[in-house]
């Protein structure tokens, strides 16, 4: 059966190694790709000549809450047009660190939580009627929202939770012009994110599962790409020895676990945590419904259009 997965962060790193595994793996699934515009080629057009498959694209800027609205209305469109197979799946795979708690988005949202937490929750339920049952949302989260030396050697802070509106906010943190605070900012975005996870698991229709994803340390992914110069030197020629322990995963298998995940080849109920290819516990921290009730309505109120 023909169905389509809207994918964000396929341009690079483990984004760019799942959709070409999804494109190859999967000859009845079209893939949509939600990226910037640019004038070099553009991902879309990139994975069609890799893989000798249709890739279609429509352009938003993540770290815009009004770009981001109008990519998902695009889509609907071309889905109630028939221009789209049914739409089973969306891969929010895109994620963001800077090095302050201070970038701010042009609807004054703080960077780290537009991209890696509103943008996510945005294009799903601006998608949510128009997903075509059974589906699956897979969210690519990170094993940093733990905060502790044992799955990060102590490189990135623990997240620093606060109330939603607080984090949406530029500044949300002690120091908030160090990386120290950006780092800070990623860690608890991705908390949120799999705060999210949970309360789709509980609101969503049956039928629309929703999952978070831990690829694991992974270097050279380009995460780090507004680093300072000596951190992006680490990540790129110094942090892709520890692939070669069980402490790190090459780009390969995490773009591999990716994909499989979204495929469903990785069985996980709604609401999982997958951590690489496995369903696990995430944080103690994590399971908060109370704390993921205030999150949802927060988003909610965030995501309105302001007309």
């Amino acid at each position: 059966m023909q169905s389509t997965i809207v994918m964000t962060g396929a341009g690079r790193g483990i984004g760019r190694i799942a959709a070409e595994r999804i494109l190859r793996d999967s000859p009845d699934t079209h893939l949509l790709v939600v990226a910037r515009g640019s004038s070099g080629p553009r991902p879309a057009a990139e994975l069609g000549a890799a893989t000798g498959r249709k890739v279609t694209d429509v352009t938003a800027d993540l770290g815009s809450l009004e770009s981001v609205r109008s990519a998902a209305g695009e889509i609907r469109d071309r889905l109630d047009r028939g221009e789209l197979p049914p739409l089973h799946g969306f891969v929010g795979n895109a994620g963001i660190q800077y090095t302050n708690a201070l970038t701010e988005t042009p609807e004054g949202h703080e960077a780290t939580f537009a991209v890696n937490v509103l943008a996510n929750h945005l294009l799903v339920r601006r998608l949510q009627e128009h997903f075509a049952r059974p589906a699956r949302i897979v969210i690519t989260v990170s094993d940093t929202h733990f905060g502790d030396f044992r799955h990060n050697l102590g490189m990135v802070p623990g997240p620093a939770w606060r109330a939603p509106d607080t984090l949406a906010r530029p500044g949300a943190f002690p120091e908030p012009h160090t990386t120290a605070a950006g780092r800070t900012a990623y860690s608890t975005s991705k908390l949120a994110a799999i705060h999210l996870v949970h309360e789709y698991a509980r609101r969503l229709p049956a039928g629309i599962d929703a999952v978070a994803y831990n690829p694991g340390f992974v270097p050279g992914t380009g995460l780090a790409r507004h680093a300072d110069a000596l951190s992006r030197f680490a990540m790129r020629r110094i942090l892709p020895a520890l692939t070669l322990t069980l402490f790190a995963t090459t780009r390969t298998a995490a773009g591999r676990h990716l994909a499989d995940l979204a495929l469903g080849a990785i069985p996980a109920p709604t609401g999982s945590y997958v951590d690489r290819a496995r369903v696990a516990r995430s944080s103690a921290e994590s399971y908060d419904p109370e704390r993921e009730r205030e999150l949802w309505d927060a988003a909610e109120r965030l995501v309105r259009s302001p007309g």
